[in-house]
């Protein structure tokens, strides 16, 4: 029994949803289940080639619904969930108890946790510590911006990995780990630590980048990374830097396209009162009510910072 797994691609929680997924099949529904992954990107041209779907069964987790008859299982939990009204409908028309969506859950980790638990009794407690930190991290919940950004715990250690190692390979090792090692075993692990080492002085050099292209006004924090090589950073540095702000909009590039970052200050002074996701669905993204993207082909700078200049223009007049 071949199951392949779509996540969302060097994530957290697109990552935990990956692994506790793969113990909630083998230990509830196939024992017998091989897994095979592939990694997730949110791109300008969206789409899934039936090739993608090539198991006995096939899932989607922490990414957008596909109505490709061979999908099996569906999990996700962000209010864009649905690359078209179209696939929105054929949800609604083919709803079963293996397509899930719930957008209240601040991690797919902990929606998958729950539904496993009310729906087929399963549980792993050795996982908890995994659906904690998935909830902290997606959900944005540190107590403050030093926690976020000066990555103390084990799971912020194994965040800056994921989010920043080369290809999918890292990470589907470490979907593999968190099935069965600590968050603490797994970022002690040699392998990791050499990935991690590198990572934490670009981590620091980030900051330092961000300080400098930076600027806030009008509770709006906007910066612009084209030509630096960050494919990714904390998203919390800017308010770490800028702590009266309230979003933070930035246009950035990687070798697949180019993407505008829309957030908001969980600590923030001013209660963000935006819906982002629905900022950003008028451009083609998507995302949840306090943070959002935008992803334009490659190349399309101009054009993406048209729209963070537009977008930074509305959250200041708001």
């Amino acid at each position: 029994m071949l199951v392949r797994v779509l996540y969302h691609d060097h994530c957290f929680d697109g990552a935990a949803s990956a692994a506790f997924f793969s113990r909630f099949i083998s230990g509830a529904i196939h024992p017998d289940a091989r897994f095979k992954y592939t990694g997730m990107a949110h791109m300008a041209s969206q789409i899934f080639e039936d090739g993608l779907f090539d198991g006995d069964e096939n899932a989607i987790v922490d990414f957008k619904y596909s109505s490709n008859p061979k999908l099996t299982w569906w999990f996700d939990h962000h209010q864009s969930a649905f690359l078209t009204p179209e696939d929105a409908a054929h949800f609604q028309r083919n709803h079963s108890e293996k397509k899930m969506y719930d957008p209240s859950f601040k991690s797919c980790t902990r929606f998958i946790c729950t539904m496993a638990m009310n729906k087929w009794g399963f549980t792993a407690p050795d996982l908890g510590d995994l659906v904690h930190w998935a909830d902290i991290i997606d959900g944005a919940q540190y107590s403050d911006p030093k926690t976020a950004v000066e990555l103390g715990a084990p799971a912020m250690k194994l965040t800056l990995v994921i989010e920043s190692s080369k290809g999918s390979d890292v990470v589907q090792r470490v979907i593999g780990w968190m099935q069965r090692l600590t968050l603490d075993e797994i970022i002690r692990l040699p392998e990791i630590q050499e990935l991690y080492q590198p990572l934490y002085e670009r981590h620091l050099k980030s900051i330092g980048i961000i300080r400098d292209r930076a600027g806030e006004s009008g509770g709006v924090i906007t910066f612009d990374l084209t030509g630096c090589d960050l494919e990714g950073y904390n998203k919390f540095i800017p308010y770490y830097l800028f702590p009266q702000g309230t979003y933070t909009v930035a246009v950035s590039t990687s070798s697949f396209r180019t993407k505008i970052s829309v957030g908001s200050n969980p600590w923030a002074p001013v209660e963000p009162t935006h819906n982002l996701a629905s900022i950003c669905e008028r451009y083609g993204g998507g995302g949840h009510a306090r943070v959002g993207a935008i992803s334009l082909e490659k190349g399309k700078v101009t054009e993406a910072r048209r729209i963070a200049g537009e977008i930074a223009s509305e959250l200041r007049a708001g």
